[in-house]
């Protein structure tokens, strides 16, 4: 595997931009759903800003960083060039982070935990700046794995309203490597629509159709855009 901080060799072609784009019209199809219902977050970690300027020129709005670090030196300058771009953190926290994660992201992905609850919410009232909150589950309970078991979800939800005054946006899910993603969609789904939550960020360039299938709102595409890194 290419380690996080090295500059990956493949860069993005725009056909293969196009190709996922017709494979995500195709899911919607099947699923009779529209596509406008789906936001595609193209996953750029690890890849430099003019392999992602490629990217944006042929069309691509949202993207998605794993690292805050990382964010913070490649994307104020996209961001600058490119007002409409979209940036989502899809990895993980740490609380420390959260005055440089709410300046730059406009969604956040991984809410897990009552330190991260706590943070955000003090930054979010400081900066007056509320981007969109998704609560991280860890639908095969892995112990390597960040996110909230299933079993707590609820609980942590209220909590994150009620006690730190956080407007929860939907849940992300990321299943283990090994098992069929679909039961995982459908447990993240069926927590969701218990919490009244809307949003559902789930699959990624292997599942995303299956994840469209079971109502993905937000699917994270990193390598059948980018190539592998």
């Amino acid at each position: 595997m290419t380690p996080e901080n090295a500059l990956p060799t493949t860069r993005p072609m725009p056909g293969a931009l196009a190709a996922v784009e017709a494979d995500i019209v195709r899911a919607c199809q099947q699923a009779r759903r529209d596509r406008t219902s789906v936001t595609l977050i193209a996953v750029s970690k690890t890849f430099d800003a003019e392999t992602v300027t490629r990217t944006i020129v042929a069309g691509q709005r949202v993207f998605g960083e794993n690292r805050v670090q990382e964010a913070k030196a490649k994307w104020p300058g996209l961001m600058s060039a490119y007002p409409d771009l979209e940036l989502h953190l899809i990895g993980p926290l740490q609380s420390n982070k959260a005055k440089e994660a709410v300046a730059l992201f406009d969604a956040i992905h991984s809410v897990d935990r009552p330190s991260i609850c706590e943070a955000l919410s003090r930054e979010i009232r400081s900066q007056k700046k509320r981007p969109e909150l998704f609560v991280q589950l860890n639908t095969g309970e892995e112990p390597q794995k960040a996110g909230v078991a299933p079993l707590e979800a609820d609980a942590f939800i209220a909590s994150c309203r009620e006690k730190y005054g956080l407007e929860i946006s939907g849940l992300m899910c990321i299943p283990p490597v090994d098992d069929a993603p679909a039961p995982h969609f459908a447990l993240t789904a069926k927590i969701a629509a218990r919490n009244g939550l809307k949003n559902l960020s789930m699959g990624m360039s292997a599942d995303f159709a299956t994840a469209i299938q079971f109502g993905a709102t937000h699917i994270r595409v990193g390598s059948a855009i980018f190539g592998h890194r």
